[in-house]
């Protein structure tokens, strides 16, 4: 007669290690505000350059011409820095602003209606020395 062994089992109760987040607070960092004849970009990031939050008009729900005015670019400003500040409470950043186009100044403007205060503000739009010919201005 043969014999039959049998495996005793047992169940073994897995533990999930369950991590919280730690709510990041950041007091300081920069502002980086890309503005094209046809739309503004806006990021907030802290001073090592993680980015904090980013909108723009289309974001906000601006569509066609009107996202490269300057009302929709305080608009989306003001929505990235309130969203921002309730979020990591953000205080105060340095604005780093590129580009040639109407919604530049007003982007500040809505940064600081979001209860950001302005440290330092910079001018990074990439000018040529005499490099390529620019394109033609369109008629009016």
């Amino acid at each position: 007669m043969a014999e039959t062994k049998t495996a005793k089992t047992t169940k073994v109760k897995s533990t999930k290690v369950i991590k919280k987040k730690v709510k990041k607070t950041v007091n300081t960092g920069m502002a980086f505000v890309q503005s094209t004849f046809n739309n503004t970009i806006i990021t907030l990031t802290d001073e090592a350059g993680e980015v904090l939050g980013q909108g723009s008009p289309s974001a906000v729900g601006f569509k066609g011409a009107k996202r490269s005015t300057a009302f929709a670019a305080t608009k989306a400003a003001t929505e990235v820095g309130e969203r921002v500040v309730k979020k990591y409470g953000l205080k105060e950043v340095k604005a780093f602003i590129a580009g040639p186009g109407a919604g530049r100044n007003a982007s500040i403007k809505g940064l600081d209606a979001a209860g950001i205060k302005i440290t330092m503000l910079v001018d990074r739009t990439p000018i040529p020395h005499n490099g390529c010919r620019p394109r033609k201005i369109p008629r009016k």
